[in-house]
């Protein structure tokens, strides 16, 4: 089960996302983010109570961070997550294949 909030301002849209990330989770997060890059302005999904993050998830995560999408998350693995996705690390091949 996933909870997605969306907030629009001026600047940017910011989704936050909370629940698990994985399952049917993942098509409505990617909807989610597809409908608001379609608006013309600056994408941030925000991962702030992800309790479950599968390779499925993981994978997702890369697609939109190549879509455009501004990747920020709570807690030490998500976080890890993230920033291993946004790094240049060689180790993080599920965003290249």
């Amino acid at each position: 089960m996933i909870r997605i909030m969306t907030a629009e301002d001026p600047a940017c849209i910011t989704i936050t996302a909370d629940g698990d990330l994985w399952g049917d989770s993942l098509a409505v997060v990617e909807i989610c983010c597809d409908q608001a890059i379609s608006k013309g302005k600056p994408v941030r999904l925000f991962l702030r109570d992800i309790s479950v993050l599968g390779e499925d998830g993981r994978r997702l995560l890369c697609l939109l961070a190549a879509k455009g999408i501004d990747l920020k998350a709570t807690g030490v693995y998500n976080s890890y997550i993230v920033d291993s996705i946004l790094s240049d690390d060689p180790a993080n091949a599920p965003c290249r294949a």
